[in-house]
């Protein structure tokens, strides 16, 4: 029997054994002392399926003696023969695995007994290490112990993959929820404290498996597929050429054509290496999957694009476009859906036809034309939705006239905006543009200059396009009034000749309306491009990526900042890399439906350059826009220039929150600078995140010091602020307001129309038409609104900011008593941005589309997590 761990349950060792062993029936035993204890843990699936097999596979184990093991490590007392490691008790097994029948559903948790041999000298368990000699990888979730004698319960939480000791070389060793500073750490714990760190950092080479834990960085040298043909070749993003943020590294061998850049996956092979905990739950995979079946259009490509554009001409009214929303596009006579099917997979194809059988990609209806299909063409809605829309974070104070460029005039000559007085001053209220500077009247979205560097190699792709400025006047109602648009192009003789510009103003008549109508969607379609590469993925998905890695590397799971941070890095690394894989690749969906195409990831390189960490605080953002001026009456410490401005109103709301709960979680943690400055475990991070994390960016200095609590609390602040609220703003209004792609352009494919050519013929004849052949074209605009409706859908397993998956997420009271605060602090948020909603005298915050401004309601007060297509809800987590 020796072979047999003492977890089996008496029966089934009997039946087993039987009188082949014998029993020792008179033998006295003594009776030892016992610690009950409970795991808690999912056993290993596969997507929705339970893998049976495994389970199978993994009872054969547990009856040959293979079982799952526990072996306590004191906080207390050393190891006698080890003084650098605790003491450990016993190994005890995980009791009746065999026997117990769990749920088939993926996912379900399975609670399991164990009792532990009770030895005093023992004292306090601090740790445990766990030995999983199955076949099979389990989840841990949590282990509590129930009395421990002297000191009560003790729960561990775990919420990682453990796969079978085969995998590891060294132990898995998981600690109890206590919060210790690397210099009070119990010191039993302080060897596998640090013995963790370092096999998380791994050895920096060699391919990484899935259960590997190694976090570590690499360039972004995996986007391009240079052995297709150099149109796929893409350069590498890190490095003083083109500055990037760093990503994890999956050490994939190079390319063979190109050895600077990594080899890729085939497209539908999605099992990118990310590190194993940080990848999605079965429950979010599987919702992935399904909302990403759509999206990944580039697979469909070859066989449905050539359908279509043999038997669908142009969207020719907008009528048209809104047959998507209701009725989906009517397969055309001679292609009947078996004739598509023998082209396309039918899993892929499954996901893109609707319940209506015959019909093909019927979407849901955005809230932008819910209740007036015609209001998103208003001046005052076009001006609305850069306070109140998906990209409220570009506009700016006007505090020089003519608007002037930061391109270096020996390279690119005069790039000055050509906007006169004579322009805009006509509709101006009658308002002078020198009074209506003085009292911050005016406004801008100027994507001239970052555009203009790419936009001569921009223009030799498919796309048609200028670099857009738009003054706006801010009027008495709160309202933003456009008064003109300059369109400008690189001068033909050359850049250093400075651009050549058109300037637009306002017509409500005639074909001067229509001429109007096209200059504003120039400027959306730059919004547009510039809010999906730079506002959305660079400066909330990319730069927080280097953050996650280093605060694995570097903080233990017992320090207390990381336990602040992690919630906040929930599923970053692997929406990353599967965007790489499938979304921002060469050729994928974002260069093929967004107007920079092969230059886009190269673009945001370029704007990264003049990334700065410090501004990414709200209200350091809202300072440097010209949008808030510092105000120490104001509860938020600024006067907003805009009163009416929703994101910033909402926005300071929340920063205020964030930043409270952060400094009351640091004070009670660093008492004093001094222990700021002796934490060791901080100090390294902090060091790694701007030398190697944001390296290419290293010797900028604004990169704070964290040698002060204050320094500690701001960044740590502006940390949970970018990847939880900034980026639901910027998010999940997607689908509401550019799921209707007329409103939010993401290409335009010609040119404003010249007086006296045949393109101005049709636009005097046809103006619907002539608008819808300029913007995006139809394939693009299917593949386009399946990608957002895909980003701007919340998980079913979501957590929202003001939430936690456990409230054993700490054991010191006072940090739990804080983050309840916090919560009911974000719940009356939540009331109050109601109650605005609903002010009628608040134009922006509904405007004429009537789409309340949900975008930073927190969420809190919901915990039923149903997920789906849904404005409102902030997670804590740049997770989609």
């Amino acid at each position: 029997m020796g072979i047999f761990p003492p977890c089996q349950s008496s029966e089934v060792l009997e039946k087993l054994t039987g009188s082949v062993c014998g029993k020792i029936k008179d033998e006295p035993k003594i009776e030892k002392k016992k610690i009950k204890g409970t795991v808690v843990l999912m056993k290993k699936n596969v997507m929705d399926v339970t893998d049976v097999g495994a389970s199978f596979i993994d009872r054969i184990y547990e009856i040959f003696g293979k079982g799952i093991s526990l072996q306590l490590i004191s906080a207390l007392h050393f190891d006698p023969e080890n003084q650098k490691r605790g003491k450990l008790g016993n190994e005890a097994y995980l009791e009746d695995w065999v026997l117990k029948l769990t749920s088939l559903n993926a996912g379900d948790e399975a609670s399991y007994d164990v009792n532990f041999d009770w030895d005093e000298s023992l004292g306090l368990p601090g740790a445990f290490i766990i030995r999983n000699r199955h076949r099979s990888q389990i989840y841990l979730k949590t282990v509590t112990l129930e009395d421990v004698p002297g000191h009560g319960p003790v729960h561990f939480l775990c919420d990682s993959w453990v796969y079978p000791t085969r995998r590891y070389d060294y132990d898995r060793v998981f600690f109890s929820n206590k919060t210790y500073l690397p210099s009070e750490t119990p010191a039993p714990l302080l060897y596998y404290r640090e013995q963790d760190l370092k096999n998380l950092r791994g050895s920096g080479s060699g391919e990484l498996k899935e259960w590997d834990r190694v976090y570590d960085y690499a360039y972004y040298n995996d986007l391009g597929s240079p052995e297709k043909d150099d149109d796929h070749a893409r350069p590498v993003l890190g490095g003083s050429t083109h500055p990037y943020p760093r990503r994890a590294r999956t050490g994939r061998p190079p390319n063979k054509k190109d050895p600077n850049t990594e080899s890729r996956l085939f497209l539908l092979n999605l099992n990118i290496y990310v590190p194993r905990d940080e990848k999605f739950s079965h429950v979010k995979f599987s919702d992935f999957i399904g909302y990403a079946i759509k999206s990944l259009g580039q697979v469909l490509v070859p066989e449905i694009k050539a359908v279509f554009d043999k038997t669908i001409n142009e969207f020719d009214t907008f009528k048209d476009v809104e047959i998507l929303y209701g009725d989906g596009i009517e397969l055309p006579e001679g292609h009947s859906l078996e004739k598509i099917r023998q082209c396309v997979p039918w899993e892929l194809l499954r996901e893109l036809l609707r319940s209506d059988g015959e019909r093909f990609l019927k979407f849901p209806l955005p809230e932008v034309i819910k209740g007036d299909k015609t209001a998103w063409r208003t001046d005052e809605e076009f001006g609305r939705e850069m306070l109140a829309g998906v990209n409220p974070v570009i506009i700016r104070r006007l505090e020089e006239f003519p608007p002037r460029s930061k391109l270096d005039r020996q390279e690119y000559g005069n790039q000055d905006s050509t906007i006169t007085r004579e322009h805009i001053e006509k509709n101006m209220n009658g308002l002078t543009v020198d009074e209506a500077l003085e009292k911050n009247k005016l406004f801008i979205l100027d994507h001239h200059d970052a555009l203009m560097l790419y936009l001569r190699r921009i223009n030799t792709t498919a796309t048609k396009t200028y670099a857009t400025r738009t003054l706006l006047l801010l009027q008495d109602d709160g309202t933003l009034k456009p008064l003109a648009i300059e369109l400008s192009l690189p001068h033909e003789d050359g850049d250093s000749f400075g651009a050549k510009s058109q300037v637009f103003t306002p017509c409500d008549q005639g074909v001067g309306a229509i001429i109007w109508q096209l200059a504003k969607a120039y400027a959306a379609v730059n919004d547009s491009g510039y809010h999906q590469l730079i506002s959305h993925w660079l400066n909330t998905h990319a730069v927080i990526e280097p953050f996650a890695i280093a605060t694995n590397r570097q903080l233990s799971v017992l320090h207390p900042i990381y336990k602040l941070l992690k919630p906040h890095f929930r599923d970053t690394i692997h929406i990353n890399a599967l965007a790489r894989h499938t979304l921002i690749n060469a050729g994928g969906v974002l260069e093929t439906t967004v107007f920079p195409a092969k230059y886009a990831m190269e673009m945001s390189s370029a704007v990264y350059r003049n990334w700065n960490f410090t501004e990414q605080a709200l209200p350091q953002d809202l300072i440097k826009r010209g949008m808030a001026v510092p105000d120490t009456t104001k509860p938020h410490g600024l006067r907003l220039l805009i009163e009416d401005y929703p994101f910033a109103v909402d926005g300071l709301e929340i920063w205020s929150a964030i930043k409270t709960w952060v400094a009351d979680y640091c004070s009670f943690y660093y008492p004093t600078d001094e222990k700021v400055i002796r934490d060791t475990e901080l100090q390294l991070w902090w060091k790694e995140v701007h030398e190697v994390g944001h390296g290419d960016l290293r010797e900028k200095p604004w990169w704070p010091k964290i040698e002060t609590r204050t320094e500690l609390i701001e960044t740590c602040t502006i940390i949970i602020w970018v990847a939880s609220a900034l980026h639901a703003a910027v998010n999940f209004g997607q689908y509401a307001y550019a799921g209707y792609l007329p409103n939010r352009p993401t290409v335009s494919r010609r040119f404003m129309p010249e007086p006296g050519s045949s393109d101005y013929e049709e636009l005097e004849k046809d103006e619907e038409a002539a608008f819808l052949k300029t913007i995006t074209a139809q394939f693009q605009t299917l593949l386009g609104v399946s990608l957002i409706e895909m980003l701007s859908r919340h998980s079913t397993d979501e957590i929202y900011l003001g939430q936690r998956e456990s409230r054993c997420w700490t054991g010191d009271e006072q940090p739990l008593e804080a983050f309840d605060r916090f919560s009911a602090a974000l719940i009356e948020i939540e009331k109050k941005i109601v109650g605005r909603n609903a002010d009628l005298s608040l134009k922006n915050r509904t405007g004429p589309v009537g789409v309340d401004y949900m975008l930073l309601y927190p969420n809190t007060s919901d915990y039923s997590r149903n997920g789906g297509l849904n404005v409102k809800g902030i997670p804590n987590s740049v997770s989609i």
